[in-house]
């Protein structure tokens, strides 16, 4: 329409130029010797720390048919165990149930060997039961059996929980200043089962947390889908609880993935891993899961330790180099693992800085209904007001930046000219303020997944009322006077009517991406405005002079809204995605006076 044509134009000769980002690829993680681990008395729990900002998890799938009554072969699991025990950055390592083929004692006792290196070692692990492990006509509850016998006291570092039956554990594991959550579920879950581990979710809803399973997902190469199992597992425990951001499971073969939405609108990724279809079972083939904190993704790969130790011959080249899509493939890690770990909340008053006018945030228990109030923690009376349909379209989340002073957010789920927003208050001083003494606008936002184009061209903050309005012709007169958008590309845009122009000047950012929550300051010093991105600037500030914000000057003043854009003074779309602390502060901060400082 004319007004995305006009909100991408204001920038013409305003920008000094623009240029091109390219973010290298990390390295793998070194390895180093197991001489060396042990020489330098390395503990396991240190693991993933100590290499910079990455930690990888190991994922063992079906070891089966290595296992199968009297044909016992642990030479290739043996490999596995260690290879894995000489890189470096891992943190945690997960076997995904069907250790055995017939659940027999004697397959059991050749296959522990393995586990016992792990614990020896010192590596925290997880073994669930499959149904190949047990009785598959039985759940959780069925008492005591070879498997539970095997592991329930040797699988046990790191162990925080475990169900009455103990066939459901769950761990904790530390990488890179993060603690993170791993539930191990048994192949056929009870109600009470179930119950145990909402309650282990619950008493640790801080951390970022994965949950294996044996049964979950299925695949037929090109696409896939929950299994009748999986389908329970995702509603009873998944969906509903946003901590949760990655399952794994073997069972099925071929290996496939999705991702799958939870309540919260947040993307979860669901994976299915086996191999034991291909040559000699698999050969213990362990799924690599490389977190780099940095670089803000996950890089899944597939190893067959095994074939490394001889030659390969022509079948073994074929069946056991790992390579398909649904082997090797990234994804970005959650939010709760990046910017480094999570801070505590802080108290409002702490984040009052000299010459704050206005400080936002969203916790809290009253209402979001049209016309309930939303606090100034200034002192300046800078209320905000709910307008719009409100409730439900408004909600208060517990997902936020790593670095978000408050313990909560507020999502926004309207659309187009539907949904609530907020609304400064009539007599807000704000909205007579025009700032001309410089000014620092900071807000912690999320952008909605799938990013659409229903959500491009939305404000996270604006100012209410036209340029024509306010008496500036110069741009495009139907445009606000200041507004802090987000365009069709994912870009951040400040475009404001300074006081000493009668046309626009515009900031821009980079392509943010969708499931990472971020902050954004614009500091004007009465000569240019920055903008930053988790403290970083940007590189499309212009170095038009400008100074404070048209608005100050008209009679009634200029409302601020959060989470409504207007054009021609009315509301023309309102924010998708979720919006944190929003502070104003009437001076040009330095970036150690940010809300993430």
């Amino acid at each position: 329409m004319a007004a995305e044509t006009s909100r991408r134009a204001v920038i013409i000769g305003s920008l000094a130029g623009a240029a091109s980002l390219t973010i290298p690829t990390a390295a793998s993680a070194a390895a180093v010797s197991e001489a060396e681990n042990l020489a330098t008395g390395r503990r396991a729990d240190e693991r993933g720390t100590s290499g910079g900002r990455t930690f990888t998890l190991a994922v063992i799938p079906d070891t089966q048919y290595l296992f199968d009554g009297d044909s016992l072969h642990p030479e290739p699991l043996e490999a596995t165990v260690a290879w894995l025990s000489r890189l470096d950055d891992l943190a945690f390592v997960a076997h995904l149930g069907d250790v055995t083929q017939n659940g027999r004692q004697q397959e059991f006792a050749a296959a522990v060997g393995p586990f016992n290196t792990l614990k020896s070692r010192r590596i925290p692990f997880s073994v669930l039961a499959g149904n190949h492990d047990v009785d598959s006509r039985t759940d959780d509850r069925r008492g005591p059996t070879p498997f539970l016998g095997t592991f329930s006291d040797l699988a046990v570092r790191n162990r925080i929980s475990r169900d009455d039956g103990g066939y459901n554990t769950a761990y904790t594991f530390s990488a890179c200043g993060h603690d993170l959550l791993l539930i191990a579920l048994d192949w056929r879950v009870s109600d009470q089962g179930l119950t145990w581990a909402r309650e282990v979710l619950l008493t640790h809803a801080h951390l970022p947390t994965i949950v294996t399973v044996h049964d979950a997902v299925t695949a037929d190469g090109a696409t896939a889908d929950l299994s009748e199992h999986g389908q329970r597992i995702w509603d009873s425990l998944i969906k509903d609880n946003p901590q949760v951001f990655l399952s794994i499971n073997g069972h099925f073969w071929p290996s496939g993935r999705m991702t799958k939405p939870n309540t919260a609108g947040q993307p979860v990724e669901l994976h299915l891993a086996n191999y034991q279809e291909t040559y000699y079972g698999g050969a213990a083939a362990v799924r690599l899961y490389r977190f780099d904190l940095d670089r803000g993704v996950v890089d899944v790969s597939t190893e067959v330790p095994f074939s490394r130790q001889h030659g390969l011959n022509q079948l073994e080249r074929e069946e056991l180099r790992i390579t398909g899509a649904a082997d090797r493939f990234s994804f970005q890690v959650p939010p709760s693992l990046r910017g480094g770990p999570s801070r505590p909340t802080r108290p409002a008053a702490a984040l009052l800085v000299r010459g704050t006018e206005a400080y936002w945030r969203f916790d809290g228990q009253g209402s979001l209904a049209r016309g309930s109030r939303i606090e100034d923690h200034s002192g300046r009376g800078n209320h905000l007001e709910v307008v719009g349909d409100g409730s439900p379209t408004l909600s208060r989340v517990t997902e936020r930046h790593p670095s978000q002073p408050a313990g909560e957010s507020l999502r926004f789920a309207g659309s187009g000219k539907t949904g609530g927003y907020l609304l400064t208050v009539d007599k807000a001083p704000l909205n007579t303020a025009s700032l001309d003494r410089g000014y620092t606008v900071e807000a912690f936002f999320k952008l909605p997944e799938p990013f659409t184009g229903g959500a491009a061209w939305t404000a996270l903050l604006s100012r209410w009322g036209s340029a024509a309005s306010a008496g500036r012709f110069g741009g495009d007169q139907d445009e606000p006077v200041a507004t802090l958008s987000v365009s069709g590309g994912r870009e951040l845009q400040w475009c404001v009517y300074p006081t000493n122009l009668d046309r626009s000047v515009t900031n821009w950012g980079h392509e943010l991406r969708t499931d990472s929550w971020w902050h954004v300051a614009v500091v004007n010093n009465r000569r240019h405005t920055t903008m930053y991105i988790d403290g970083c600037p940007v590189v499309r500030n212009p170095s038009t002079v400008n100074a404070g914000l048209l608005g100050g000057s008209t009679r009634a003043g200029m409302k601020w809204a959060v989470g409504g854009y207007s054009w021609k003074g009315e509301l023309d779309k309102t924010w998708m995605g979720a919006i944190g602390d929003i502070r104003v502060v009437s001076r040009p901060l330095e970036v150690r006076e940010f809300m993430i400082s």
